[in-house]
């Protein structure tokens, strides 16, 4: 997605989509796959039906240089996100607002070579990005596709995690958005949220941040069991956990 789903991942900071002030911001990772390509979206308020940030994310090499940086390692901390997920061998999970692929072969690995890695995306420029890394890294396990912005177009009960990474920002009305994810999500299935922290010093503008609670009320909305995952924090983000009840 850049956001999600439609997606993207890797996503977010004070991004090169918000002109980062200075050279020690890292640009933000993919932005979600639901969000339109462009930056002129409305502040949102604390509600299920806001708008999210919207940017243009078709230029990937521009973004590659900021989602892929080494020194995203440091914040992003991609081994100790997968650790969480405990993803079984040969599942089937979901990269939503994949963007540059970031996570890609940490997934890949996790679900070995019988599992399946679905990165998703709105931007067509990133999917192909994707594709073509995939390719590249030998990653046979990882199929990225475009969708649109408001659906992730996946099958009912057939994933088993969905990870959601600096995206969840960029989707427009996300309670709604949850609901369709919920359906997706198979036995034990749950959705993974990672995004920036009010003051984290990397990330989206103020009024596009949103905080966990807020993420856990969305989820809930559209009749998930959601928590924040406590103790497990990110130097600049939270992780919030979510299934079906």
């Amino acid at each position: 997605m850049r956001h999600p789903l439609a997606p993207g991942i890797a996503v977010l900071l004070s991004s090169l989509a918000c002109q980062p002030s200075s050279a020690t911001q890292v640009a933000q990772p993919p932005a979600a796959a639901n969000a339109p390509a462009h930056a002129d979206a409305p502040a949102h308020g604390d509600g299920p039906a806001h708008a999210g940030m919207h940017h243009d994310f078709s230029d990937t090499s521009k973004f590659s240089q900021a989602f892929d940086d080494p020194a995203r390692d440091a914040w992003q901390r991609p081994a100790e996100v997968i650790e969480h997920l405990h993803i079984e061998p040969g599942s089937t999970v979901v990269d939503l607002g994949a963007g540059t692929g970031y996570f890609a072969g940490w997934l890949s690995r996790a679900v070995g070579p019988q599992g399946k890695v679905l990165a998703l995306d709105i931007e067509p420029n990133m999917v192909k990005f994707v594709e073509q890394r995939a390719q590249k890294q030998g990653l046979g396990n990882v199929s990225a596709r475009v969708v649109a912005a408001d659906d992730p177009g996946l099958a009912p009960g057939s994933v088993a995690r969905v990870l959601i990474v600096d995206t969840w920002h960029h989707i427009d009305d996300r309670s709604r958005y949850a609901e369709k994810l919920a359906l997706a999500l198979g036995p034990q299935a749950e959705i993974w949220i990672v995004d920036f922290t009010e003051d984290s010093d990397v990330g989206p503008p103020a009024r596009y941040r949103v905080t966990a609670e807020q993420v856990v009320r969305e989820l809930q909305a559209a009749g998930l069991h959601a928590e924040i995952v406590a103790g497990e924090q990110l130097p600049k983000q939270y992780i919030v956990r979510a299934a079906r009840r």
